[in-house]
């Protein structure tokens, strides 16, 4: 009978060869030898460099591309991709997909994390913003606007209107946070039917958080946008509510 392992098991475990080559191209990336912009080597390459055969090579390198630190283009050389904040949550998507469609109570948790990051971006918007800033908010509330009756384009303005907020703060990894927040909201779990109705509301409070913004007033933009979410947190909801 073979034994069942513990949680102290020592025991090795045999890896796959595409493994262990993802395990060095990826130590070649970090290390510095694959730079941002290069081209990757040729299969034939890796193949002799690594002592494996084509199978495992090209597994690999898949692996690197859905991680996104390569791009493959069919008849041409892959090549390393610049690593991003962006790039980096968007790994994360795969599986905010799945928990936010499995677990019913994940949603409400995304909507309380997205309030506490939400007012924190509007804050800090109202004390960096620049007349550029709110200019381009602006602009976003009026193209909005324009788009009633098209819900789909409706929601990429609203979706763009936050982004443009936590873009204020100059932080990437902010800015990147935002984007893949607002996406898994709106993109995983908002039927276009819940806007039905509610579109005037949203420009009102989108106007008044430009407002309070170009007014510097962070108080008052973080009580607008409390107020916004508060009156859209409900149409908010799982696709199989």
């Amino acid at each position: 009978m073979m034994p069942t392992p513990s949680a102290t098991d020592d025991r090795i475990v045999r890896q796959k060869l595409s493994d262990l080559v993802l395990e060095r191209l990826t130590a070649l990336v970090l290390n510095g030898e694959l730079k941002p912009g290069d081209i990757v080597p040729s299969e034939r390459d890796l193949m002799a460099r690594f002592g494996v055969g084509r199978p495992a090579v090209r597994e690999a390198l898949q692996a690197m591309q859905m991680r996104g630190l390569i791009t493959i283009v069919h008849g041409e050389r892959s090549r390393v991709n610049q690593l991003t904040p962006e790039i980096a949550l968007h790994q994360a998507d795969m599986m905010a997909k799945v928990m936010l469609s499995t677990a019913p109570e994940a949603l409400d948790h995304l909507k309380d994390v997205r309030r506490l990051f939400e007012t924190g971006m509007v804050r800090i918007a109202a004390t960096l913003a620049t007349p550029e800033d709110t200019a381009d908010l602006r602009e976003l509330v009026d193209r909005q606007r324009t788009s009633l009756g098209d819900p789909p384009t409706f929601i990429g303005f609203d979706i763009a209107f936050h982004r443009r907020i936590a873009q204020i703060s100059g932080n990437p990894i902010l800015g990147a946070v935002s984007d893949a927040m607002l996406n898994w909201v709106f993109q995983y779990h908002n039927d276009l039917l819940h806007w039905s109705g509610r579109e005037d509301v949203t420009l009102g409070d989108h106007l008044s958080i430009v407002e309070r913004i170009e007014a510097r007033d962070a108080a008052g933009a973080v009580a607008a946008m409390e107020a916004h979410l508060d009156r859209s947190t409900g149409v908010i909801q799982r696709r199989d509510a």
